[in-house]
């Protein structure tokens, strides 16, 4: 699949990155690789591969790969909101960022 100029810079627009001229063929022939692959990707056959949640089979001892979720409290925000310009707890106002 080859990606156009206008592609890569309908893209960038999007993500809201201001991409100089010299890093557009960059980008496009990044973006094009990663399509070329992932078409090479759909040519297999997954009819039989059952759908996972997981990448460990269940098979597989998850002992040393996966770690037990814990809950970890963090009591920060009460000295956040001490050093903020508009605080109002539990939350503070910050100028609005997204114009485009």
């Amino acid at each position: 699949m080859k990606i156009s100029r206008e592609d890569v810079l309908r893209v960038a627009e999007l993500a809201y990155l201001d991409l100089r001229e010299s890093e557009l063929e960059t980008y496009r022939a990044q973006i094009d690789e990663i399509l070329e692959y992932i078409g090479k990707l759909n040519e297999l056959d997954t009819s039989r591969v059952e759908p996972m949640a997981q990448v460990l089979a269940e098979q597989q001892s998850t002992d040393a790969t996966l770690r037990e979720d814990l809950t970890v409290p963090c009591a920060v925000a009460e000295d956040v909101l001490q050093h903020a310009p508009d605080p109002e707890p539990p939350y503070f106002r910050v100028p609005k960022v997204i114009e485009r």
